[in-house]
């Protein structure tokens, strides 16, 4: 016959079980590896990324790829949404509610995207990238940008 003490232990074992395949399934895939340049600014950091780390990003995208550069000069495939740099703080309706979310900007050169990327670190948002040298350098490393 089981003890009580048993028993116990038992279903201790399989609540325990129970609770690891849950986190298991919940955990999100892990997504391509990415080096980046880590950039520390008041409030958090955002991370630098190349044109190929981008596109190994873009294999397996699970984030919003954002344009912020104005005037409009074009965008790379796969851009979700356009929001000016300047204005990035007056369109939190168009990012993910979730601030831990990854998020990626760029623009022409990586100047006006640095700029958000730092208001977004300033506003919460832990897993930002910047497009390094942005559209030119996305250009230079033989990748395309369209121009509508």
């Amino acid at each position: 016959m089981i003890t009580r003490r048993r028993l116990s232990v038992i279903l201790l074992i399989l609540v325990a079980i129970g609770v690891a395949a849950i986190l298991t399934l919940r955990r999100p895939a892990a997504g391509p590896t990415v080096t980046g340049t880590t950039i520390s600014v008041a409030g958090g950091s955002y991370t630098n990324i190349t044109p190929a780390d981008l596109a190994t990003m873009l294999q397996a995208k699970n984030f919003p790829l954002i344009n912020v550069h104005i005037p409009y000069e074009g965008e790379i495939a796969s851009t979700d949404t356009l929001i000016a740099y300047n204005e990035i703080d007056q369109h939190l309706d168009r990012l993910p509610a979730d601030k831990t979310a990854s998020i990626v900007l760029y623009c022409r050169s990586g100047r006006m995207s640095t700029i958000a990327a730092e208001q977004l670190v300033k506003l919460g948002y832990t897993h930002i990238f910047n497009l390094d040298g942005g559209m030119i350098a996305w250009e230079k490393a033989g990748y395309t940008v369209s121009k509508h």
